[in-house]
């Protein structure tokens, strides 16, 4: 799955890309894009996000602080929230159009983007104590957006009385890199659903039928149009000993290339 993304630039990158969207004052004012460089999905934090909403100002594009992590309309207690909020953060393509009893079914209208310079995956190397972060983004593509889905929460913030708006983000099978850097763990061999930018418009339109919402999510980014490298822990307090920020490549020692998911190390000690 995913639960790490990045966005290592600022709010103008998004204008341009969607130059009649409407900024939501929240992000103009109060939104620090410099905490963004890594953002992860159970700290259910507010991220920028686009959705395709029309009001009396005949807006149709808006960038929205919702938070990661959709609260579903079954979650109408803070304990519920609690409990399943967790599970909340990915979407599987294949639920939304195909599993008629899913969640991610009944709210396909309620499409959204998410702005991304690029996102984190964990690969798992047999003898290390700890998974190896990598970088990955597409190729030519300063920012690119995946699909995700939204939903406003059934129950005011405790704090606030605000009806938060809440988000999920689509992932599918993965691609051949893909699969050698999301190599293991409980929903081993995922990725987020990269798409075109043609496509990433398309998921916005309104009205699209269950067919043409399929058509997108049968898409499958090739691997050679994707940037990747090893970086330094990103879950973590630690400063990395280079000093440089958390996208920049990273020499971990002994690290095997792709493909091969054990240390040269350890090899080399039974060889």
């Amino acid at each position: 799955m995913c639960y790490d993304i990045s966005f290592s630039s600022n709010i103008q990158l998004i204008t341009d890309y969607l130059p009649d969207l409407v900024v939501d004052p929240q992000l103009s004012i109060g939104f620090d894009f410099d905490m963004a460089i890594h953002v992860m999905a159970q700290a259910y934090r507010k991220y920028p996000v686009i959705i395709a909403e029309d009001d009396t100002a005949g807006a149709r594009y808006k960038l929205m602080p919702f938070e990661w992590g959709v609260i579903a309309d079954y979650m109408n207690t803070p304990e519920k929230i609690k409990q399943s909020r967790q599970y909340m953060c990915n979407a599987q393509s294949e639920k939304i159009i195909n599993d008629k009893k899913s969640f991610w079914r009944r709210i396909r209208a309620k499409r959204c983007l998410i702005p991304v310079t690029g996102i984190y995956e964990h690969r798992e190397i047999k003898g290390w104590k700890n998974k190896v972060p990598y970088f990955v983004r597409l190729k030519e593509r300063p920012m690119f957006c995946i699909p995700g889905l939204y939903y406003y929460s059934p129950i005011p913030d405790v704090e606030t009385g605000e009806i938060k708006g809440t988000f999920t983000l689509i992932t599918r099978s993965a691609n051949s890199i893909m699969k050698q850097i999301h190599n293991g763990g409980p929903n081993v061999f995922r990725m987020p659903m990269f798409l075109p930018k043609e496509l990433e418009l398309k998921w916005l339109e309104p009205g699209l039928t269950d067919e043409a919402i399929q058509q997108v999510l049968d898409f499958e980014m090739p691997s050679e149009e994707m940037d990747y490298w090893p970086v330094f822990t990103i879950r973590s307090t630690k400063p990395r000993p280079d000093g440089l920020e958390k996208t920049a490549p990273y020499a971990w020692p002994n690290l095997p290339p792709l493909g091969i998911d054990e240390s040269t190390e350890q090899k080399n000690l039974f060889s």
